[in-house]
């Protein structure tokens, strides 16, 4: 019996000098928090950068605690892409020439949404063979051939066709109504690949986040697509899901300036994001978290950020502007 108290006395004595140390520790500094995010990220500055690079830094981490004040249901904080400013980001990983009203003379001419009755809770391609590996398009403005890619590589396998990497790089390189890592639209590469014939698969034309000469070669086509449409007129997010659930991922265009700083959760109607269109990206599905509806949305900047290259949005409320461009390949 007395072992048995010692041992509660023991437990109890170890909880209580783990909450006393845990008080008593210091908070982590903007100065360890910088030096931590250098060690996870590898990052190499010269001391005139770091100094620099740290000022940013300090600034990023003001803005992340803002936009996680205002945002219940998201979180925002560090991540690999704290060292650079809003301005930095915005040409580094966004669209410099985003060509909206590309071939609007197609505007009438979309995917009208079909009667489904019913939805279940949560749908995503993901758990249905049809998405490639998230990807990384790197320090180049090309998240709309990103975005033009992973539709077709999705509605190409749900023809009936083995799921395949296609070459974005084709597109970045030859397409002549695009700008390359300067920016461009999912509707004028759909337009370069119906030309072209196809695409080439990744494996023969990888991608390597710059733009160069074209190398097209027609015989190694993968891929091709007859036509394709809008998905949603009038930021109808009710006609993008009926899309999801009977045709497959479409591509989508957002503003994603908001997403430097995210970390997680749900980014809601509050949580300030915007609807300038500058990033191009896949909607994979939707789900419920926290007792809210939400879109899938699979990101173009690798898998370690967000949630392993996924960013999850509250739907009905064109948060990030998610429904002003939805538009999908023709098989």
């Amino acid at each position: 019996m007395k072992s048995i108290k010692l041992v509660v006395l023991l437990v109890v004595a170890i909880a209580l000098f783990a909450d006393v140390f845990g008080k008593m520790k210091e908070p982590e500094t903007e100065q360890e928090k910088f030096d931590n995010f250098i060690a996870q990220y590898r990052k190499f500055y010269t001391p005139a950068e770091y100094v620099e690079r740290f000022e940013i830094f300090k600034r990023n981490l003001q803005i992340a605690a803002a936009n996680d004040a205002k945002s219940p249901r998201a979180s925002f904080g560090i991540t690999k892409f704290m060292d650079l400013s809003a301005e930095e980001f915005a040409e580094k990983y966004l669209l410099k020439n985003f060509t909206k009203g590309a071939f609007a003379e197609k505007a009438k001419q979309w995917i009208a949404p079909k009667n489904v009755g019913g939805y279940p809770s949560s749908y995503d391609w993901s758990s249905r063979g049809a998405l490639t590996p998230v990807y990384n398009q790197g320090q180049c403005g090309s998240c709309w051939a990103f975005s033009t890619t992973e539709n077709i590589e999705s509605m190409w396998f749900l023809a009936g066709h083995a799921l395949t990497q296609l070459s974005m790089q084709q597109i970045v390189d030859c397409d002549p109504y695009d700008s390359g890592c300067n920016g461009g639209n999912p509707p004028t590469a759909y337009q370069y690949v119906m030309g072209a014939g196809g695409l080439e698969p990744y494996a023969d034309y990888p991608y390597v986040g710059v733009q160069t000469r074209c190398s097209f070669d027609s015989a190694r086509v993968a891929a091709s697509i007859s036509s394709w449409e809008w998905v949603t007129r009038d930021d109808d997010e009710a006609a993008m899901q009926s899309f999801v659930y009977t045709t497959g991922p479409p591509s989508i265009c957002v503003d994603a300036q908001l997403w430097q700083t995210y970390t997680g959760g749900v980014i809601t109607s509050s949580s300030g994001c915007g609807n300038s269109l500058d990033h191009c990206v896949q909607l994979t599905g939707w789900q419920v978290m926290s007792g809210m509806n939400v879109w899938n949305v699979r990101n173009s900047w690798g898998a370690d950020w967000g949630y392993s290259g996924y960013i999850y949005l509250e739907m009905g409320y064109d948060v990030c502007g998610i429904g002003q461009e939805c538009t999908s390949s023709i098989i």
